[in-house]
């Protein structure tokens, strides 16, 4: 065999040595070679004889020989490395040709330098090259695992709605989970015998498979990435200690082979489980008590418990390994059992090979002379698996049988079948390679028409949605003009070192971009440094502006909270007055939320002066201010004990400090009453210089947005903290009070260091940013409530009452031109036209049929009050354009949506007449 094996090279120029390769080295399918480069590498120095690691020297005896080959080609593959990745590293040539000339750990002991030693004991090659076997054998059973579920499904006549998991796309749904119950629909497609037939046991029971599958799928991913890192990592020599490091190894794999083996021991009680279910389609029962006698899981009870309580690595990893290889037998016995109900039922038609296609057509010969039923051909009438399916029954069928013709089924042949099949799934087996790609090959053809999804945390807008942005946009739109900003846009991505250090502890949810040209970029998390980067590079001493784009962050994705939303900014910079462009900011936003018509909103506002100068009253050291201020913030949020206890326990504030600022922050109020009560002679803020400012800036904007008469909407609130590092004067958050939970849905101040981090001059500025996502949400809501949604502005729609393109051309074309929005529609039935229009909310219609067409003429429809008027074809467009311009003709609405409701009930009625 040896003369006739592959050869796995050893180092060399992108070299990487898998889990596979160990497992081909371990059971002599492949034979080691060392790579001429690597091997220059090589210390020619004679080995000096050193004492052996005493965890490799202790795992020796309970290896067996393919567990011991994997081993040494692990300790062999670490030595190249190392030797080839530091000069001064010591590997002798001795040893790494002797260990790849018979792979035998022990005969390669001792090792020949004290490098040699450190490498073996920092790169724990027992416990990697067992956890390279473990990886090896359960990478393929995770589709394995899969097609045989299908097939049991199929064999049991399962409900396939087991199968209908999607990906929420808020992070708050398993994407294995998903991608395993797609895989299988994709497997039972075209089937006619999945259906909810199985029963209540069946459904349960397959309804657990897309998430312990998926399961299984995430823990045998995390062991191979581990897997191939410890493989193919170079021992970095001198930087720690060397055993330690090993033992880090050893308990890192221990863990996720722990994960790997819970999996398995769910997956094996649930093929069991499926396997019942098979047998108890057979109609002999003798039959079905001897197949179901040979499947149990009573002798995996304890076992796993007991492998996983040793805290010998080595032997943990052999126990996993083991459990393996019990599932593989599960799953096998499985497959088995699902083979033989299909074979014996014979209302199921099954895939043939040539070979049974030739035998069905002589039994077919032999049959055409009898006589037959009237409903012979009916009841002959067979069902077909679903595609996939069919495929890995073929597969399977052909391994067990070679091909012959299956005369009957017994427990016998089921147990030889089982046989078989375990063979198959090892992975020795070059029938595994082909089984895996075909199932690989099916799930990916995408022959189920499976739906693309969108990444978590973002969303698609459909016309109704695009609608109400499009009209809130234009009202933003106009308001920030009306105050004489121009419009600015800025790149999607910054700089990374742009961006860093001006979000506090929200730095951390910053988009990084991989490095395509020697710059480290990022993903814009807001609009206001972009902003300020932007002032400070054009050298720009005053600027008013609005920016309206969408922004990125790496956070959960929740309801309401999304990665990638829209932000609506508004913004100021330059030197002014006290409180000049803080004031037109604050009435730009309450114009927005007037104008915008959401209904109840309050804006809270504090300044953070006077937030610092209650901190440094309350006792908090100055360099846990910003800090603090990232607990105080999540006070809309959470209760003050579970801010107390943040501050506390995570940020080392005293229990009587906190309690101090506990009573400060519940100050809140309309904003002239509470500025008179915090600027009374008894008031602490009265004695800090900082809060003294601070309250004398807020005089002045009070009083101008109380002639401004937007001071109704403001609440003077102590506990608004924003946290966010740029802010310095005062902030200021919009929240909304209806109905709908959404929480904040704008906030800004003044940031007047901003743009001297980026230019050294410092330019004050002060904005606001709109959340208009949670704006959508409210405004979407209510106008689903008032049934008011219309996703186009079309005024006419120009219906012909035929086919005639040109004419709808001629007529349409004629509207554009003056400057109508017109749209046209080509169809018989009138009923048609008029149900389009009331969808679509179109006021008004032009309607040409055979009659019209002979008069020169056209009919003008007033679809809201339901009249007809008949216009020379001439004078059409001056007659719409009339119509239109009445005022009262939009006053009607009402009217129109019932009666849009009332047609859209009745919408199966064949008869519209009485709405022409």
């Amino acid at each position: 065999m040896a003369s006739t094996a592959a050869t796995v090279t050893f180092g060399g120029k992108g070299a990487a040595l898998s889990p596979a390769a160990v497992y081909a080295l371990s059971i002599g399918l492949a034979a080691p070679g060392i790579d001429p480069s690597a091997h220059k590498a090589l210390s020619t120095r004679a080995p000096s004889p050193q004492e052996t690691p005493a965890p490799l020297a202790a795992a020796l005896p309970a290896l067996a020989p393919a567990e011991s080959r994997a081993a040494a080609a692990v300790l062999l593959n670490k030595l190249v490395l190392t030797a080839s990745d530091s000069a001064s590293a010591l590997v002798t040539a001795a040893t790494a040709v002797g260990l790849a000339g018979s792979l035998d750990l022990a005969a390669a002991l001792p090792l020949g330098s004290r490098d040699e030693v450190a490498v073996a004991a920092a790169s724990a090659p027992v416990a990697v090259g067992l956890a390279a076997l473990v990886d090896c054998c359960a990478a393929p059973l995770a589709r394995v695992a899969d097609a045989v579920a299908a097939l049991s499904c199929e064999a049991v006549r399962g409900d396939a709605a087991a199968f209908d998991v999607q990906a929420s796309g808020d992070g708050l749904s398993s994407k294995d989970e998903a991608d395993v119950a797609a895989d299988i629909k994709v497997l039972v497609f075209g089937s006619k015998l999945v259906g909810a037939a199985g029963g209540a046991p069946a459904a349960a029971t397959f309804a657990k498979v897309p998430a312990l599958n998926g399961i299984f799928r995430q823990a045998v991913r995390a062991l191979h990435a581990q897997v191939r890192i410890e493989l193919n990592a170079p021992v970095k020599l001198g930087k720690k200690d060397a055993g330690q490091t090993g033992e880090g190894k050893e308990e890192a794999l221990v863990v996720l082979a722990t994960q790997l083996a819970r999996a398995v021991q769910a997956l094996c009680r649930l093929s069991v489980a499926r396997a019942r279910l098979c047998a108890e389609r057979f109609a002999d029962a003798e039959l079905r008590d001897k197949l179901t006698a040979g499947i149990s899981v009573d002798d995996l009870r304890g076992m796993l418990d007991k492998v996983l309580i040793d805290s010998d690595a080595v032997s943990v990893l052999k126990g996993v390994y083991n459990h393996l290889l019990k599932f593989r037998d599960f799953l096998s016995w499985e497959a088995a059992m699902a083979m033989a109900v299909i074979e014996t039922d014979s209302s199921i038609e099954k895939p043939q090979s040539a070979v049974d296609n030739e035998a069905a057509g002589s039994s077919e010969k032999a049959q055409a002379g009898g006589d037959k039923a009237k409903g012979d051909k009916k009841s002959k009438k067979k069902k077909t698996l679903g595609k996939g399916t069919s495929a890995v029954l073929m597969l399977l069928r052909d391994h067990v049988t070679n091909g012959s013709t299956v005369a009957s089924v017994n427990s016998v042949l089921v147990a030889e079948w089982a046989a078989s099949l375990s063979l198959l799934f090892d992975p020795k087996c070059p029938g595994l390679v082909s089984l895996v790609e075909k199932v690989k090959e099916i799930v990916e053809s995408n022959e189920v028409r499976r739906l693309p999804k969108i990444p978590k945390g973002t969303r698609d807008f459909g016309k109704e949605q695009m609608a109400i942005r499009e009209r809130a946009f234009s009202i933003i739109t106009s308001v920030f003009k009306m105050h004489g900003a121009t419009a600015l846009d800025t790149p999607v991505f910054e700089l990374r070192e742009t961006l860093m250090g001006k979000y506090g502890e929200d730095s951390k949810l910053i988009y990084d971009l991989a490095d395509q040209g020697g710059e480290l970029c990022s993903l814009r998390y807001d609009l206001t440094v972009p902003f300020a980067r932007y002032v400070a590079m054009n050298s720009i001493s005053a600027l008013k502006r609005y920016q309206i784009a969408k922004v990125y962050r790496r956070d959960n994705p929740s309801k309401g909270r999304y990665r990638e939303f829209y932000q609506c900014d508004f913004d100021i910079a330059g030197v002014y007055e006290p409180m000049e462009p803080d004031f037109e900011v604050i009435k730009v936003l309450t114009e927005l939320l007037n104008q915008l018509d959401i209904g109840t909103y309050e804006i809270k506002l504090n300044h953070r002066k006077l937030l610092d100068g209650m901190l440094e009253i309350c006792g908090v050291p100055p360099q846990k201010f910003r800090t603090v201020c990232s607990s105080i913030d999540k006070l809309d949020k959470q209760t003050f004990e579970q801010v107390k206890k943040e501050l506390v326990d995570e940020k080392g504030i005293s229990n009587e400090t906190a309690d101090e600022i506990g009573n400060l922050v519940k100050t809140r109020g309309a904003p002239l009453e509470v500025l008179m009560e915090l600027r009374k002679d008894s008031s602490k803020f009265m004695n800090n210089e900082g809060s003294v400012a601070a309250l004398n800036e807020l005089e002045i904007l009070f009083k101008a947005l109380d002639k401004a008469n937007a001071i109704d909407k403001i609440v003077f609130d102590l506990s608004l903290a924003r946290g966010l590092d740029y802010y310095t004067g005062v902030i200021y958050e919009a929240v909304f009070k209806g109905s709908a939970q959404v929480g904040s849905i704008a906030a800004g101040g003044r940031y007047d260091n901003l743009v001297g981090m980026f230019s050294g001059k410092q330019i004050p500025a002060v904005g606001v940013s709109l959340g208009i996502e949670r704006v959508f949400a409210i405004m979407e809501q209510q106008e689903k409530e008032r049934n008011e949604i219309r996703p186009t502005e079309t005024q006419v729609l120009v219906s012909i009452l035929g086919k005639d393109l040109t004419l709808a051309a001629e007529l349409a074309s004629e509207l554009w031109n003056a400057g109508l929005k017109a749209e046209f529609k080509l169809t018989t039935r009138v009923a048609n036209h008029i149900k389009y229009a009331l969808q679509s909310g179109i006021p008004w219609m032009v309607l040409v049929g055979e009659s019209e067409l002979q008069k020169g003429s056209v009919k003008l429809k007033d679809v809201e009050a339901n009249q007809e008027e008949e216009v020379d074809r001439k004078d059409f467009v001056q007659e719409l354009k009339k119509r239109l311009s009445k005022p009262n003709i939009h006053l009607r609405q009402n009217q129109l949506r019932q009666r849009r409701r009332m047609i859209l009930q009745h919408c199966s009625l064949k008869c519209w007449g009485c709405f022409c």
